[in-house]
C-alpha cells in the first residue's frame, strides 16, 4: 500500500486563461504563461503583484514585482467585459490572502 505524499498547501486559487496566455495564483506562487512558455514565481521571491484592466475593456494585466525591482507582466484576454470583471473580483481576495502582511 503506497504512503500518501506530503499534503498540498491549502489556500485560495485563481486562474485566468485565454487561447495563448494564462495567469495562475495559488499557494505555490504566481505563474505567467505566454504562448506556451511558463515562468513560475514562488511567494518567497515575490515583492508584490499588481493588476489592472488593460486597453479595450476585456484584458487583464498582471505584473509580478521582485525584491530587486525587476517585474514580469502577463496579459490575458477575457471573452467579454463581464468575464474580466469576474476575474478582477476573484483575483483581489486571492492576492490579498497571500500578500497580507507584506510591504507593498
Amino acid at each position: 500500500m503506497p504512503f500518501p505524499g506530503p499534503a498540498a498547501p491549502v489556500g485560495p486559487e485563481f486562474l485566468a486563461a485565454d487561447r495563448r496566455n494564462a495567469v495562475v495564483v495559488d499557494a505555490e506562487g504566481v505563474s505567467l504563461e505566454c504562448n506556451g512558455a511558463t515562468i513560475d514565481f514562488p511567494w518567497r521571491d515575490i515583492q508584490t503583484v499588481h493588476y489592472k484592466p488593460g486597453p479595450g475593456g476585456a484584458v487583464l494585466m498582471v505584473a509580478v514585482v521582485l525584491p530587486d525591482g525587476r517585474f514580469y507582466e502577463g496579459v490575458v484576454t477575457a471573452r467579454n467585459q463581464g468575464k474580466l470583471q469576474e476575474w478582477l473580483a476573484q483575483l483581489a481576495p486571492v492576492l490579498g490572502f497571500y500578500l497580507a502582511g507584506r510591504s507593498h
